[in-house]
């Protein structure tokens, strides 16, 4: 038992130093070269971030195989050499809340301080948000646990009578498992009335991480409902809007030429807006046309790009098509692979989350199955369905982005992606990640149960008081499958058309 665990102890180690690498190299590449060689404290606070959502979703798979380590224990207190997932579990979550709503803000307001004042006045100015904001989220946080920081429990008031011990166990058989003059456990004759609320106080750490899910579980919901279905159909109909052939230089020159007028507007409309924001005349208009011309640019770029790739030039011309053409294809199986994935989520919640009682544990028969087959079979493929949720919240977060004007825009583009953006998208995913490992606890609980976060995410936050309704009505699950649903009508409708890009800067046909 102890070698089992020294292994787990090892394979977690391992794991957090190949997230790390992987971290610092998404870092690398998708920086923008505006940020080489400086906003060292940002890209620090990137690599952490997405270190801790990386192994906040690889430790429910580990606590799954904690559980295993001490479920054939011969000896009392083989489960004592196991690991403390709990305690693992509220210092990862708590470091999740202290990044997403101090240091993360705190980055973001530092970096994109005014760079003519001095450092010490930007880390001022960066300090005195984030206190503010540490003051109000303290004071909210201790009003709200010393009112209403309790949990309660809906337990049943079961008792039975007593007999001489018997000489033979031939009283008891399956259908009579219990003493008494029916004979019956009062399980299956109590009333209703034998139902009664068991009140108790949960811990202030437990608390802080229920309250940190129910905000990430609304932005899940909304973020993850519209990315399960716009991740994979993006993929797919990207496919079937790729360029068919090479244009001919003539086309190219033209398309170019309008470009370059397009982006000197685009420019212009960049100035005046500066200069509105130096007269300190920002408003809610300013807002919106802000918003517009970063549509716009972010347009433009694809447009540029969507123009590279029909007139490739160079040397190595044909060698670039057949490339551009060979990423069309991936794109085609990766969005097809990732739709049977979709499904594969969306019939597993509506079967086993919402059907009362469940259809089937569905996948959660498949993860045991694959686990019979080989240990890391199953384990693996349940954090690969966990990732894949965090994927679909970035990509319905862009796709939002794109066309709510109440919503920022923050892409993530290789070798072009600042770092306010890479804060941003690393907050999303700090934020969502605990709502993705509670759904998770949740969906896959026949798989996942009597493990650590079973008990913190299952018991003590549907029990909590004030918002256990919205975990006891599936509040959350139903707005995840609505959305999806209406992401894929809204796909198959319109998704197979060519955009065009709206406002006054529009790609000639």
């Amino acid at each position: 038992m102890g070698d089992f665990n020294l292994a787990l102890v090892i394979v977690a180690i391992v794991v957090c130093i190949i997230v790390f690498i992987f971290n610092v190299y998404l870092l690398v590449n998708y920086q923008h070269p505006d940020d080489a060689n400086q906003a060292y404290f940002p890209k620090f606070v990137v690599v952490l971030g997405l270190s801790v959502a990386a192994i906040s979703i690889l430790m429910l798979p580990a606590d799954v195989a904690n559980r295993q380590a001490c479920q054939h224990s011969i000896y009392n207190g083989a489960c004592n050499l196991t690991l403390p997932m709990k305690d693992l579990w509220l210092a990862v979550y708590i470091l999740d809340a202290i990044l997403v709503f101090f240091v993360i803000p705190f980055a973001m307001f530092y970096y994109e301080g005014d760079q003519d004042k001095s450092i010490g006045k930007r880390i001022k100015s960066a300090l005195l948000w984030v206190v503010t904001t540490a003051i109000v989220c303290g004071l909210v946080l201790g009003i709200l646990y010393g009112l209403v920081g309790k949990v309660d429990f809906t337990v049943r008031h079961l008792s039975s009578s007593t007999t001489s011990f018997p000489s033979t166990w031939d009283y008891f058989t399956s259908s009579q498992q219990c003493i008494g003059g029916a004979r019956q456990c009062s399980a299956y004759i109590a009333n209703s009335s034998s139902e009664k609320t068991w009140t108790m106080r949960t811990t202030f750490p437990e608390y802080v991480v229920a309250l940190a899910t129910i905000i990430g579980s609304v932005l899940f919901s909304i973020f993850g409902g519209v990315g399960i279905a716009c991740l994979p159909l993006g993929l797919i109909f990207a496919f079937i809007r790729r360029p068919k052939a090479v244009i001919t230089r003539s086309q190219y020159i033209k398309e170019a030429t309008d470009l370059g007028k397009k982006a000197k507007e685009l420019k212009k409309a960049a100035d005046a807006l500066r200069q509105e924001e130096k007269s300190g005349t920002k408003g809610r208009k300013w807002r919106k046309n802000v918003k517009a011309v970063e549509k716009e640019l972010l347009q433009l770029e694809d447009d540029v790009k969507a123009l590279e790739e029909m007139y490739p030039q160079g040397e190595k011309a044909e060698t670039s098509w057949a490339l551009t053409v060979l990423g069309y294809l991936a794109k085609l199986v990766l969005g097809v692979l990732g739709l049977i994935v979709s499904v594969a989520w969306v019939a597993h919640i509506i079967i086993y989350l919402l059907i009362d009682p469940p259809l089937s544990p569905f996948l959660n028969e498949v993860f045991i199955k694959l686990d019979d087959l080989w240990g890391l079979l199953g384990t693996a493929a349940f954090a690969f369905f966990c990732f894949y949720l965090l994927i679909a919240v970035i990509a319905g977060a862009m796709m939002l982005g794109l066309r709510l004007v109440f919503i920022t825009i923050h892409p993530m583009k290789w070798g072009a992606t600042l770092m306010n953006s890479f804060l941003f998208n690393v907050g999303l995913i700090l934020l969502c990640s605990i709502s993705v490992i509670q759904f998770c606890a949740t969906a896959f609980g026949y798989y996942a149960q009597a493990t650590a976060a079973q008990e913190i995410f299952g018991h003590t936050l549907e029990s909590l008081r004030g918002i256990r309704y919205l975990y006891k009505y599936n509040v959350f699950q139903i707005v995840f499958v609505v959305l999806a649903g209406l992401t894929f009508v809204y796909y198959a409708a319109f998704g197979w058309r060519r955009r065009k890009p709206s406002g006054r800067f529009q790609l000639s046909t």
